[in-house]
């Protein structure tokens, strides 16, 4: 009689499931967690408080913008880390007098560190304030107002570095600079 041995093969057990189970929904609540965190550390989310009453002015603005745009005015903005300058101009060069000039630095990302600064006449259509601007990247929004009207609205995008402004890209176009190839 010959005795036969066999040999012990693997065995796919409850134990097994489970690993796996475990590995597979691990990763994906691990990847679903990794994401929520970019996504809730990176971006505010907040665009405008009420997107119907946003829609609903949306023609009004863009008339109120066409019409700046045709008045030629031209905003010059100068930003260093201790002060903030603003040049109003018409065409050909000519100073503007605003009524109120204000600056609104907010950050591309995040609220915690934006501010507003009210600028004053410094004469020439120049206005600025002395205010502490951090190195990074910032949207600065500027808005003069004369007579009660907005005559210029603009939101360039800077960046500071080393206590000098880095124009990175212009979101206006000035009127003219269309024409010109």
């Amino acid at each position: 009689m010959s005795v036969r041995e066999e040999k012990a093969g693997f065995v796919f057990t409850g134990k097994h499931m489970l690993g796996v189970l475990v590995l597979f929904f691990g990763t994906i609540i691990s990847v679903n967690l990794v994401m929520a965190y970019y996504a809730s550390s990176t971006w505010s989310g907040l665009v405008v408080q009420n997107t119907y009453v946003a829609s609903q002015q949306f023609n009004a603005k863009a008339s109120a913008i066409r019409e700046m745009l045709a008045s030629g005015i031209k905003g010059e903005l100068e930003v260093s880390d201790q002060t903030i300058r603003y040049r109003l101009t018409l065409p050909e060069n000519q100073p503007l007098a605003a009524d109120k000039v204000t600056a609104h630095f907010k950050r591309p990302v995040g609220e915690h560190q934006d501010f507003v600064a009210e600028l004053s006449a410094l004469g020439d259509g120049v206005y600025g304030a002395s205010h502490q601007v951090l190195a990074g990247e910032w949207i600065v929004e500027l808005i003069a107002v004369k007579d009660g009207k907005t005559i210029m609205h603009e939101a360039p995008r800077i960046a500071l570095a080393n206590g000098r402004m880095i124009l990175l890209d212009e979101r206006h176009e000035h009127p003219g600079e269309g024409d010109r190839k």
